[in-house]
């Protein structure tokens, strides 16, 4: 399903049956100005999500952009200018800043992370725990936000955790199996140091150190050897990250960029009048 369909369904969500407050006050024509605000410092993220939102519901609303996605606004700057039938507006308005809001926040929570760790050689990335369908979306906020990428999906990227390696029989008995398949990139989650041993023998290309405290880290990077990069992964938080970062792993994953990032505070206001 690409993006304008699920644009349409989001639309179809806000909109079963029109909108019957406007539609049954018999307004149909307002032209006006509208003016998208932050309410508080932000980075921005899916300006073109809102712009196509609008464009869905009237293609003669015409958006003026003060700033991309990826920028840096301040509070009470003017995002972007809009003009046209104001009335088509507030049918877009819901879906448009749902997502923007969304989509900023992700953005702008990601940045936070970066400057923890901007001193080290350290990457943010982000993880599979998304909203269903709109997890594109969110990785691109991450993205904007200056973070990076990890897998996009199961299908992306193999990566050994608890579960695969219980029923596989440890490690060793699982690289080997999937070594017969493919010379890809392989990941193994590891959580004590005798795992952490047993993976850095094998052939693989990066260890994620999953919930451990930062000495028992700092420990485990002993027994790694350069050729692998290892990434630090749970209960990350703005607090822990750049102690994270200093114990020199290579990347953090934090499942909070996309699961747990306030919606960004930014207003549409109207400027009305009659035509």
């Amino acid at each position: 399903m690409d993006l304008t369909e699920r644009l349409k369904w989001a639309l179809k969500e806000d909109l079963p049956q029109g909108d019957i407050t406007t539609d049954q006050l018999g307004l149909t024509d307002y032209k006006g100005l509208a003016y998208l605000v932050a309410k508080e410092d932000l980075v921005l993220s899916a300006t073109e999500v809102f712009h196509q939102v609008c464009q869905l519901v009237d293609e003669d609303l015409k958006l003026h952009w003060s700033f991309p996605s990826s920028h840096f606004v301040l509070k009470d700057q003017i995002i972007a200018t809009i003009e046209g039938n104001m009335l088509s507006l507030l049918k877009a308005e819901r879906t448009g800043l749902n997502l923007l809001g969304k989509m900023s926040g992700i953005a702008t929570l990601t940045k936070c992370f970066v400057k923890e760790v901007e001193h080290t050689k350290c990457k943010i990335l982000d993880t599979r725990k998304t909203t269903p369908l709109w997890r594109d979306l969110e990785k691109k906020a991450v993205k904007d936000g200056g973070g990076h990428n990890h897998r996009k999906n199961l299908s992306d990227q193999i990566m050994l955790k608890e579960n695969h390696l219980r029923i596989s029989g440890g490690i060793e008995a699982a690289v080997k199996k999937l070594r017969e398949q493919t010379e890809g990139f392989i990941e193994v989650e590891v959580t004590n140091l005798e795992e952490v041993k047993t993976a850095s023998s094998l052939p693989i290309q990066r260890i994620m150190l999953d919930n451990m405290p930062n000495e028992l880290m700092a420990e485990a990077l002993t027994f790694i050897p350069n050729h692998i990069e290892v990434e630090a992964s749970g209960n990350m938080s703005l607090k822990r990250v750049k102690s994270v970062a200093e114990v020199g792993v290579d990347f953090i994953s934090v499942g909070a960029l996309t699961h747990s990032a306030p919606c960004a505070d930014i207003s549409l206001q109207f400027e009305w009048s009659e035509s």
